[in-house]
């Protein structure tokens, strides 16, 4: 995964544009391109520091963590079902998670849906 570039870098290119450099030409002397230059410009002027944000993790199993209880039921009254079928019956409350969504979620909880064949 790659990396963000330094915040020091960040402040250097940003006072050659202060300085009455354009971004182009704060670009090819700094080694980055000219729409960094302008995002962190926007940065700058927006929330007043130009530090860059999170990179990577998980931004949306929240959503699916807001249903936990009512898939917890479900999964309790259908424990064979599956998770096309878990997914519909969520579909039909109006509720639209992925069947992936729904795996990771089971996952997290410890949750399996393996079919095992009865013990002879």
């Amino acid at each position: 995964m790659s990396r963000a570039l330094s915040v020091d870098l960040r402040i250097r290119v940003l006072a050659a544009v202060n300085g009455g450099a354009s971004h182009r030409e704060a670009a090819e002397r700094f080694g980055v391109s000219a729409a960094s230059v302008s995002r962190w410009r926007h940065l700058q002027i927006q929330q007043g520091n130009v530090r860059p944000g999170p990179l990577g993790g998980d931004r949306n199993s929240h959503k699916t963590e807001a249903h936990a209880d009512l898939i917890m039921i479900w999964l309790v009254e259908h424990r064979d079902g599956t998770l096309f079928e878990l997914r519909k019956a969520l579909g039909d409350q109006g509720i639209s998670i992925s069947k992936s969504a729904l795996h990771r979620f089971l996952v997290r909880h410890e949750q399996t849906r393996k079919k095992r064949l009865a013990m002879r």
